[in-house]
C-alpha cells in the first residue's frame, strides 16, 4: 500500500485565514508540510538561515542557533495558528554553537525550544494552536545525558543526533501539559525514512554500510518514503481533532511509546530554561513569586 502524502491528509480542509511557522521548509519534509498548508490556505512563514524570495511561501531571516535570531523573527509574528518544527542537523561532525552547546542539540531542541517561548504571545493570539515537533524513531535504550548533554566527555554524532529526537519528543510532551490550559496543544511526529538534506554529513559510504542505498546510490526499495509521504504524519498532528495532546505520533495515528517520559520531560524542560533563560510566562511568574515567598521567609 501506497503511504499517503500531505496533499492526502490536507484533502477537502479549507485552512483559509490562518497563519503557520514551519522551520526546515526550504527543503525535504519541512518544505512539502509548509506547500501541502500553502495550498490548503494558510498563510505559511518559512524561518531561513539564507532566505530566498519565494512566490508561495513567507520566507524570513531566522537561525536556530542565534538566539538574538529567533527573538528577531519571533518579534515578526502576531499570530501563530500552527507551527512545525521540522529543521535538523544529522549526525554532523563535532561543532560548538553558542556558549559551547553542541550543535544537534542545540539545533534541533534548544533553537526550537526558544522559538515557541518567543512565539508564545503569537500562539495565545491563535485561540487554540497546535505545535508539532518532527521527531524520530529510537532505541528504547536512549535517554538524555543529563551529566553531558553537550558531549564535552567525548562525542557521538549518532548519539548526539539521538538525543536531540529524543528531546524533541519530550519537549512536545511538556509543551502539551503546560500549554493546554491556555489551548495550544502539542505533539511529535515521526515521518519515517525520507531521503532528503538531511542526510548532507554522511558520506556516500556511510549510507551503503546502513544498507540505506546500493553503490550506485540508488535507495533501497521499499525503506524510504517521499518527502511529501514523510510530512503526512506531521500535518496530520497538526489539523487533526485530538481529545488529548503530547503524544508520539506515527502513521497518522496517536501511539503509546512514551507513556514513561513524563519525568525527563519536565526535567527536560527545567533545563532548557536554564540554558537559554526562556520559560513561559505563567511558569516564570509562578516561580518568581515562589521565590519572592521564599525570601521573605529567610528576611523575616
Amino acid at each position: 500500500m501506497t503511504a499517503p502524502t500531505a496533499a492526502d491528509v490536507l484533502a477537502g480542509i479549507d485552512l483559509t485565514g490562518r497563519t503557520a511557522v514551519v522551520t526546515g521548509g526550504a527543503s525535504g519534509i519541512g518544505q512539502a508540510a509548509a506547500r501541502a498548508l500553502a495550498a490548503a490556505g494558510v498563510h505559511v512563514i518559512v524561518p531561513a538561515r539564507r532566505p530566498r524570495p519565494d512566490a508561495v511561501l513567507d520566507v524570513r531571516p531566522m537561525d536556530l542557533t542565534d538566539p538574538a535570531s529567533i527573538r528577531a523573527f519571533a518579534a515578526t509574528v502576531s499570530r501563530a495558528d500552527i507551527v512545525i518544527g521540522s529543521a535538523a542537523v544529522m549526525a554532523c561532525p563535532e561543532t560548538r554553537v553558542g556558549p559551547g552547546w553542541e550543535a544537534q542539540f542545540a539545533t534541533n531542541h534548544l533553537g526550537h525550544y526558544a522559538l515557541v517561548m518567543h512565539l508564545w504571545p503569537a500562539l495565545l493570539a491563535a485561540g487554540g494552536a497546535r505545535v508539532v515537533m518532527v521527531g524520530s524513531g529510537r532505541s528504547p535504550d536512549e535517554r538524555i545525558r543529563w551529566d553531558d548533554v553537550h558531549f564535552t566527555r567525548g562525542y557521538d554524532k549518532w548519539a548526539a543526533y539521538g538525543q536531540s529526537k529524543l528531546a524533541n519528543i519530550l519537549f512536545a510532551h511538556q509543551l502539551d501539559r503546560l500549554g493546554a490550559p491556555s489551548g495550544v496543544r502539542a505533539f511529535s511526529a515521526t515521518p519515517g525514512w525520507v531521503l532528503s538534506p538531511l542526510q548532507r554529513h554522511l558520506t556516500k559510504a556511510e549510507m551503503v554500510e546502513a544498507g540505506w542505498i546500493d553503490e550506485d546510490g540508488n535507495a533501497r526499495p521499499g525503506l524510504f518514503r517521499t518527502a511529501e509521504q514523510g510530512a503526512a504524519t506531521p500535518l496530520w498532528a497538526a489539523v487533526t481533532p485530538v481529545t488529548r495532546g503530547g503524544a508520539f505520533c506515527r502513521d497518522l495515528a496517536l501511539t503509546e511509546e512514551y507513556p514513561s517520559d513524563a519525568p525527563e520531560a519536565a526535567r527536560l524542560w527545567q533545563l532548557s530554561a536554564h540554558l537559554t533563560g526562556l520559560d513561559l510566562p505563567q511558569i516564570s511568574s509562578i516561580r518568581s513569586a515562589t521565590e519572592l515567598t521564599m525570601r521573605d521567609g529567610r528576611n523575616g
